[in-house]
């Protein structure tokens, strides 16, 4: 592949409702959209990052900096047989994997395309459905979070997660598994405890949730891996994992028994790939993770998750939770089943919505080889 434009656009799409986490909440989602042509054919790949450094350092304001300056003058530069072939020529650039995985998803889309066949096909997925679960943001009391999560149960979602973050946690998870004794249930800190709140984890490991997600620090695998020893509840990484070497460190201490993929989190769908053979080789539950994307990174994430490691459902939640206008038609929707179809037309498999995505744009940059 010769690439010989790259085009980068930073969106705002308005949300139906705020979603809180422990570290923000938001009610919009900013977001940078790079298109990858060559020979007449253009793959897209969506940024994860946000504008501030809370979840992870990366914000849309040092992707545009690294994308600018560094990865798409090394992409114009030279030729590549595969995407493979433009990860290993990115890796002289230390860290920065969402800036990497927003131009590497742009090129496995772009090969995707030009080759007629769906991504999945590519990742060496398979098509069909995909199980489909729900994060469900910080409410405003127990009572609250309840009535969500019976909405969410009734629209047919397999798993559950909630938030939580120091002082609004224990009475959270006991007022839903009151109310759903049975449903497969899930707690996400976004690494907002530390160690000192061991007691509160242990109280837990009397709910039989399926996991606790990223409870402790960011960058902290020792603590983790004390804490699960502490625990039946299987921890699982999120911000923590950012390459499969993270992952195969993380496993190897005890940090985690579950791994969370969110691919623009980890430098793309290679470093997935890889990341990917590791959990299967090693029989640890994989599942893949959302950041609130708009339907073309969403579906991404579809794609990705029908490789076979994938045997949890992940946070692949219809479009229509966060955005009145999606940017592809048709929309990600869940069945009743609580399923989502994997698209079978040529890239991501669902039609870009130009109107929407101009719409949205509030700038947008080019560069040429």
């Amino acid at each position: 592949m010769r690439f010989d434009r790259v085009e980068l656009r930073y969106l705002s799409l308005p949300m139906t409702r705020g979603f809180e986490t422990s570290f923000s909440r938001t009610t919009r989602k900013d977001f940078l959209l790079l298109a990858l042509s060559a020979d007449g054919v253009t793959g897209y790949g969506e940024c994860v990052a946000d504008e501030s450094p809370y979840y992870l350092p990366e914000t849309i304001g040092t992707v545009h900096h690294v994308l600018r300056d560094f990865l798409v003058p090394l992409a114009l530069a030279r030729d590549f047989d595969h995407p493979r072939d433009l990860w290993a020529a990115m890796a002289p650039v230390r860290g920065h994997e969402m800036a990497k995985a927003t131009l590497e998803m742009a090129a496995w889309e772009l090969l995707a395309r030009r080759e007629g066949r769906p991504l999945h096909a590519l990742l060496g997925g398979r098509g069909g459905t995909i199980a489909a679960g729900v994060s469900i943001g910080l409410q405003k009391d127990p009572q609250a979070l309840v009535e969500e999560v019976a909405r969410e149960v009734e629209a047919g979602y397999r798993r559950i997660k909630i938030k939580i973050k120091p002082g609004r946690d224990a009475a959270l998870v006991e007022a839903v598994r009151a109310r759903f004794p049975d449903v497969p249930l899930m707690v996400d800190a976004n690494n907002a405890y530390t160690l000192a709140d061991r007691a509160l984890f242990e109280s837990l490991d009397a709910q039989r949730l399926t996991m606790i997600e990223q409870p402790l620090g960011w960058d902290d695998f020792g603590d983790h891996a004390a804490l699960q020893r502490a625990l039946r509840t299987p921890i699982c990484l999120d911000e923590s994992i950012r390459s499969a070497a993270h992952a195969r460190h993380a496993l190897e201490l005890g940090a985690c028994r579950v791994v969370n993929v969110k691919v623009g989190r980890i430098g793309g769908f290679t470093e997935a790939l890889a990341l990917h053979e590791l959990c299967v080789s090693r029989g640890v539950p994989l599942w893949c993770g959302g950041m609130v994307e708009s339907g073309i990174g969403r579906l991404a994430n579809v794609h990705l998750q029908t490789l076979p490691g994938f045997t949890l459902p992940g946070d692949t939640s219809a479009g229509a939770r966060y955005f009145d206008e999606d940017l592809v038609d048709p929309p990600v929707t869940v069945s009743k089943a609580g399923a989502v179809a994997v698209p079978e037309g040529p890239g991501i498999g669902h039609e870009i919505v130009w109107d929407r995505v101009e719409r949205a744009t509030r700038w947008r940059e080019a560069w040429t080889r």
